[in-house]
């Protein structure tokens, strides 16, 4: 799907780039035992971290970057013939105009047979997000064109709530920090709880992150949460990760 609209002066003029590549890490359903999508995780050439590759981005390359990642997480995922769910993080503050900046990705998806309906933009909501209503514009669009839209970090940052009912979000990745240790957190067991509520409520998907042990799954699951991601199952790779990758599942979710 195309459209209309007239490339920016970004979109018309691309900075030059440094070099970066994917890892790509499983979402599973712990219900199923499968594996349900990925996720595209930005590293450096030689598999440096995120940190050492976002450490490069200037104001004048934030917008070459962002479509390239985009571009480069398709191609790769199309590669290697990933099964599932593609998601993608993206920087709203590097989106100038919605319909032009979406260009690219299409012509990515096109090009390499993959159907829109898989991709999953994630994003942030944070300080460095300067315009709210920007962020919306976008997320109308994306979801106009077949894609779905995940806030990523839930847990985080003092407006989430507000996000969720003002940007209505498809999905929402439950941070790290809510998952850690959550067996032996009583408390931190009522929140999840509350927010399996919430999501039951506004039809919104929940995927926990950053599971690393089997005790999180159990207590996880026990609350209601059957999607997760995190060490436990599987780290990112960057090669053969249809069908490789070894998946941890648990004995007993």
């Amino acid at each position: 799907m195309t459209d209309s609209a007239t490339p920016c002066a970004a979109c018309r003029d691309p900075q030059p780039l440094f070099p970066f590549t994917m890892a790509f890490q499983p979402i599973v359903d712990v219900d199923e035992a499968r594996i349900v999508g990925h996720e595209a995780l930005v590293r450096g050439p030689a598999g440096e971290g995120a940190g050492a590759v976002l450490g490069q981005l200037t104001a004048e390359n934030i917008y070459t970057f962002d479509q390239a990642c985009r571009v480069k997480a398709i191609e790769l995922a199309a590669r290697l013939g990933l099964d599932g769910d593609l998601g993608i993080n993206f920087l709203p503050n590097a989106v100038y105009e919605p319909r032009a900046c979406i260009r690219r990705t299409l012509d990515a998806a096109a090009r390499t047979g993959f159907p829109l309906h898989r991709l999953t933009f994630e994003f942030v909501e944070n300080e460095h997000v300067a315009d709210a209503a920007h962020t919306l514009r976008i997320i109308e669009e994306y979801k106009r064109q077949g894609f779905k839209v995940a806030l990523d970090d839930f847990g985080t940052g003092y407006s989430n709530l507000w996000q969720i009912a003002e940007l209505k979000p498809d999905i929402l990745k439950i941070d790290r920090r809510l998952v850690a240790n959550c067996d032996g957190n009583p408390r931190m067991v009522s929140v999840l709880r509350g927010v399996v509520g919430m999501a039951e409520e506004t039809g919104t998907r929940l995927v926990a992150e950053g599971v690393e042990r089997i005790e999180e799954v159990r207590t996880l699951r026990a609350v209601g949460i059957r999607l997760m991601q995190g060490y436990h199952f599987a780290k990112p790779r960057f090669e053969g990760v249809v069908g490789r990758h070894e998946i941890a599942w648990p004995a007993a979710a």
